[in-house]
């Protein structure tokens, strides 16, 4: 089958690899219809995700059709249309059963690598490093998906006529815009900023509304983002390029209290024009500290006191001149983590159906999936206005697999 695999920073190839095989009972084979390019994939194209290895297969973001399974998956039949979840969940563990389905006990099989760097590991990701597992992720022609009588989604019943393009972000990007959403713990009438209109800031803004907020801003550089976050969420938008002082910007926007909550959609690649921002900028570059916090520093300024960040944006590693003492001053709380997406695909499924969000909205480009290196390197560069890329497989072989032993 054809696959994209990593090979080296700044380095993606679609290469044949040999098809994926059933190696559990609980597992099942998923022919990918459709499947995208997640911003937390640039941080493994950049090169600041460690474990990863020449040939891993790249993905997170994938839908498809069930056309092997093993004998232990009874909630599946062979032609079903599943969405799967980017976090691979065992279903039975402690976390699990407590539907802190990203944080399993037992679905990555290199956790000892985690827990020395983090101190505990949380569960195995596709497409996302050896640090996670090491599984094949899903910008390929077929995929293995673990723990297959827990994690698909059917898309089936009064689901059934939505294309693909509607449903694939249950995956990943809504349910984790909406779950960044959702810790803040909206109330009627309080104002949520985001930082970051690339796609999860955009359904983090939108979600915020759904969820009763008053009042959304959403912060960027890029026009083409920002006008996006007015039709998708009619939301306030502002250019921090434009903007001398964001955080005094925002003071004004709320009558000098600051936002109720703050969402950071940006993560460890942070961008910024202040002094802090070049300084984080030129140090990650000679990797004397993993991640930018430019947006997070920006965050906890911003935000009132007694209010909320919320960081569903990826962190890697370890930060520099992070104000703590800013957060513990103003009693602020802080939310984070991989997203739980088994917990929020089957309500926000029905969401779908109801006509109250189309995810759809924030596609800006497609493509084969041959065509995945230069897809990477527009998305990457902010090209075209390429806010999000899905990926079409049609390499050599496609509706060719053939189940073990037949």
């Amino acid at each position: 089958m054809k696959a994209v695999c990593w090979n080296g920073t700044n380095d993606v190839r679609v290469e044949t690899v040999p098809d994926p095989k059933l190696l559990n009972p609980r597992d099942a084979i998923v022919k990918v219809t459709l499947t995208a390019i997640c911003g937390s994939d640039l941080h493994l194209y950049d090169g600041y995700i460690p474990g990863m290895k020449a040939g891993d297969i790249l993905g997170h973001e994938f839908m498809g059709e069930v056309v092997e399974k093993g004998s232990a998956v009874h909630n599946l039949e062979i032609g079903d249309r599943v969405v799967v979840p980017f976090a691979i969940s065992c279903g039975r563990c402690f976390f699990c059963e407590r539907q802190y389905w990203s944080l399993c006990d037992n679905s990555n099989p290199n956790a000892w690598v985690l827990e020395k760097l983090y101190g505990e590991s949380g569960g195995g990701l596709y497409g996302y490093s050896h640090l996670y597992g090491g599984y094949a992720g899903g910008q390929a022609e077929y995929v293995r998906v673990p723990f297959a009588d827990v994690g698909p989604l059917k898309v089936s019943n009064g689901a059934g006529h939505l294309r693909d393009d509607q449903v694939l972000f249950l995956s990943d990007i809504l349910p984790t815009g909406y779950m960044a959403a959702e810790n803040c713990n909206i109330q009627q009438g309080d104002v949520v900023a985001v930082w970051g209109c690339g796609p999860v800031g955009q359904f983090a803004l939108r979600s915020a509304m759904m969820l009763g907020a008053e009042r959304v801003i959403g912060i960027d550089r890029f026009e083409e983002r920002l006008e996006m976050a007015q039709r998708f969420a009619n939301a306030q938008t502002i250019n921090y390029e434009k903007t001398p002082d964001v955080v005094e910007e925002l003071k004004q926007m709320t009558g000098g209290r600051g936002p109720d909550h703050c969402i950071d959609a940006v993560g460890m690649e942070a961008h910024g024009t202040s002094v802090a921002a070049i300084y984080d900028r030129a140090k990650q570059a000679v990797r004397l500290m993993t991640d930018r916090p430019t947006a997070l520093r920006q965050a906890i300024q911003a935000c009132r006191k007694g209010g909320t960040v919320s960081i569903p944006g990826v962190y890697g590693g370890f930060l520099d001149k992070f104000p703590l003492g800013a957060a513990f001053a103003k009693g602020l709380t802080m939310k984070m983590g991989q997203t739980h997406v088994h917990k929020y695909m089957r309500p926000l499924l029905d969401r779908i159906v109801n006509g109250e969000i189309d995810p759809s909205l924030v596609i800006t480009h497609r493509a084969a999936l041959s065509d995945a290196p230069e897809a990477y390197e527009t998305f990457k560069n902010k090209q075209d206005a390429a806010i999000k890329f899905v990926l079409t497989p049609d390499g050599a072989g496609r509706g060719q697999y053939r189940p073990e032993g037949a």
